[in-house]
């Protein structure tokens, strides 16, 4: 019974596939006609085999290199031609995201940027001393931090030796007006020792304020008054109120912060495009979203040792005292990389491997020239070309190292080099 059910199954499933027109999945041709010929898909003719590193040995059949590295094939219509074009199918080159952009005539700038520090200018340092010893009687400016202004008194001192002073010149003074009627040698000497008293009190950088007092009142001041030598702020306050000091002891330390320094520390290979002149823009993380001008002074003629940079003095007006000493700033130096317009591609347009230079020309019909150039500055993304390229050409901008890796560049650019190693 159970060969029986089997055969009727059989049976079924033969009329099935006869009456839906299938056998074992394919549809049947309707009786009197002809059935469609196949459409065969032709591959691309493989021409010879490259070394995968890019060296100029080819082979017929698929290899191996030294390292197991399979061979690449390349295509018809993918080699390099005779003329030394490398060719790439549209489809390919689309994929790839190949993008060309005209060489043009550029005036190249070069912007290099570096941190600094703020600093007192050196030049508007002040520092407030002796040349007499004494003692501090009264203080009058007693923080440091305090602005103050020329003339200003910043304290009262004590100095036997400027009283001693003041009595000599009143003396001689005095000596003077009892000489009128003496002889014309007793008259000189007089003079001559009134004038050497006057030079002390000089010398010892009494104003002529308290001079002429001294004169018209005849009075022996016993304290003299030390004033600001200019506008600035107290940096440091060594004098203490009844301190003892000596000649030549520094006692205020001022700085007029109407203009400052911003020392900028550059890296040694951009030393070459910063002038002397210069205008350079500086921002301060206090004022974000303010920038600050300033003008390079100077470059200092150092270099340092562990940090391989150089130091760049930069003056800036502080008008308005916002600028505080050691405030942290970025700093960008613009200048020209080329005395005037030159021939220049975009940085991504080279092809750079160390011993030359070269960029992918289009021809269009898939066609591209791999040639070699001679660089100059690299300012701004920019290249400037020395040779090797005409303003208007075409150049590739993107994916020319993938066309590198899809086509035999290598051996394209080697069109370039006779066996003897030199340039054609």
């Amino acid at each position: 019974m159970r060969r029986g059910i089997l055969a009727m199954l059989v049976l079924l499933a033969v009329g099935l596939a006869a009456a839906g027109g299938y056998w074992f999945g394919q549809r049947s041709a309707p009786p009197g006609t002809k059935a469609a010929p196949a459409i065969a898909v032709q591959e691309p003719k493989i021409l010879y085999y490259r070394n995968p590193m890019g060296l100029p040995d080819t082979s017929p059949t698929p290899k191996k290199d030294s390292m197991g590295m399979d061979y690449l094939p390349v295509y018809a219509g993918e080699a390099p031609d005779d003329s030394g074009l490398v060719r790439v199918s549209l489809a390919k080159a689309q994929r790839l995201g190949v993008r060309t952009e005209p060489v043009k005539l550029r005036q190249l700038s070069r912007t290099v940027r570096a941190a600094g520090t703020v600093q007192p200018d050196e030049r508007r340092l002040s520092v407030v001393t002796t040349k007499f010893d004494g003692f501090i009687e009264k203080l009058l400016v007693n923080a440091t931090g305090q602005a103050v202004k020329n003339g200003q008194a910043l304290m009262q001192v004590y100095a036997p030796e400027l009283v001693a002073a003041q009595q000599e010149y009143l003396l001689a003074r005095q000596s003077v007006r009892d000489m009128q009627n003496a002889s014309g040698a007793a008259r000189d000497s007089a003079m001559q020792l009134a004038k050497a008293a006057l030079q002390l009190l000089k010398n010892w950088d009494i104003s002529p304020d308290q001079i002429r007092r001294l004169e018209q009142d005849e009075n022996i001041a016993r304290t003299l008054t030390l004033a600001a030598p200019s506008d600035g702020v107290v940096m440091q306050k060594l004098a203490v109120e009844g301190m003892r000091f000596t000649a030549g002891d520094p006692l205020f330390r001022i700085a007029d912060l109407s203009s400052v320094w911003l020392i900028a520390t550059v890296f040694e290979q951009d030393i070459a495009a910063i002038r002397t002149g210069a205008m350079a823009k500086i921002s301060f993380a206090a004022y974000p979203g303010e920038s600050f001008t300033g003008k390079i002074a100077f470059i200092h003629p150092d270099v340092g040792i562990d940090t391989r940079t150089v130091k760049v003095r930069i003056e800036v007006p502080n008008l308005d005292g916002r600028l505080k000493i050691d405030m942290y700033a970025t700093v960008e130096l613009t200048a020209p990389a080329s005395a005037g317009a030159v021939v220049s591609v975009p940085e991504n347009a080279v092809l750079n491997s160390g011993a030359r230079q070269a960029v992918l020309v289009a021809h269009g019909e898939e066609r591209f020239e791999p040639r070699l150039v001679e660089l100059g500055a690299l300012a701004d993304g920019f290249y400037e070309i020395r040779s090797g390229l005409r303003e208007g050409e075409i150049v590739v901008t993107s994916a020319n190292f993938l066309i590198d890796a899809e086509s035999n560049l290598k051996a394209a650019l080697g069109a370039f080099t006779d066996p003897a190693g030199q340039t054609k």
